[in-house]
């Protein structure tokens, strides 16, 4: 019964580490002064003297990411970058 028990737990933690890989997380970064988002479960080492001092998520995708980022009061806001322009082809 004990041996169950374990197998069982043993699936679930193998489980959860299954879910984490593939989403979105927001971290702080110190050194910047900036909220990075990053694709692999952050490292968060601020008390050690680290840059890395919060990290929010897993999210499933970029953009609720970036919504989580914006909710943020620790993150500073930030601007997406302006579209490409097409260039006038001014010939004469």
């Amino acid at each position: 019964m004990k041996s169950l028990l374990l197998a069982g737990a043993m699936a679930v933690a193998a489980g959860t580490v299954a879910f984490a890989d593939g989403g979105y997380w927001v971290t702080g970064n110190r050194a910047t002064g900036k909220c990075d988002i990053v694709s692999s479960n952050p490292v968060i080492n601020g008390p050690v003297g680290g840059n890395t001092w919060f990290g929010t998520g897993p999210y499933q995708s970029l953009e609720a990411a970036k919504l989580a980022r914006s909710t943020i009061p620790s993150c500073p806001v930030v601007e997406d970058p302006p579209a490409k322009a097409a260039k006038d082809d001014k010939s004469g």
